[in-house]
C-alpha cells in the first residue's frame, strides 16, 4: 500500500512534457528537494493542471528520487532544470478533451476544507503537495470511469 500520495500541480506545458514522455519521467523544482527524497517506490502522483483548472492523470512512482540536469520542463526562471526526478508508470490518464474539471471535484476534497469555502483554490497553491488517499482516490475513480468509457467506444 502506498505510504504517500501526492499532488504535483504544473502547467499546462509542463504536463504536455510529462504526457510526451508517456508518464515514464517526472521532474521537480530545486524548491522540492526535500519533499522529493521523501518520495518512495509505490507512492502515488496525482496531476493537476494549473491555470485550467483540471485533473489530467495519476501515476505510481517507480523509483526513488535521482538528479539529473536535462531541460525538459519549463519555468518562469530561465535556469531552473527541474533536476530532482523519480521515474513513473502511468494508471489512469486522460486525453486533452477528457481533463476533469477541478471546480467540480475539488469542493469535495477533504484537503481543501482547511480554506473557506470561496479560496478552496488556494490549497492548489504550490507545486507539491500531500493530499489524504481518500481525495486521491475521489479523483483517480472518476479518471478510471473515464478511461473505461473511452476504452468501450
Amino acid at each position: 500500500m502506498p505510504r504517500n500520495y501526492w499532488m504535483l500541480v504544473l502547467s499546462p506545458d509542463n504536463f504536455r512534457v510529462t504526457r510526451e514522455l508517456g508518464f515514464t519521467l517526472q521532474g521537480f523544482r530545486s524548491a522540492q528537494r526535500r519533499k522529493t527524497e521523501k518520495m518512495e517506490v509505490g507512492d502515488r502522483l496525482l496531476f493537476y493542471v494549473s491555470t485550467i483548472q483540471r485533473f489530467g492523470a495519476t501515476a505510481t512512482i517507480t523509483s526513488t528520487f535521482f538528479e539529473e540536469h536535462t531541460h525538459l520542463w519549463r519555468s518562469s526562471r530561465p535556469d531552473e532544470e527541474f533536476p530532482y526526478r523519480v521515474r513513473i508508470q502511468s494508471v489512469a490518464t486522460l486525453d486533452e478533451d477528457e481533463l476533469m474539471d477541478a471546480r467540480q471535484i475539488g469542493p469535495r476534497m477533504e484537503y481543501v476544507k482547511r480554506w473557506i469555502p470561496e479560496w478552496w483554490p488556494m490549497a492548489f497553491q504550490g507545486e507539491l503537495h500531500l493530499i489524504p488517499r481518500k481525495d486521491f482516490a475521489l479523483i483517480e475513480d472518476e479518471m478510471k470511469l473515464v478511461v473505461s468509457a473511452r476504452a468501450r467506444r
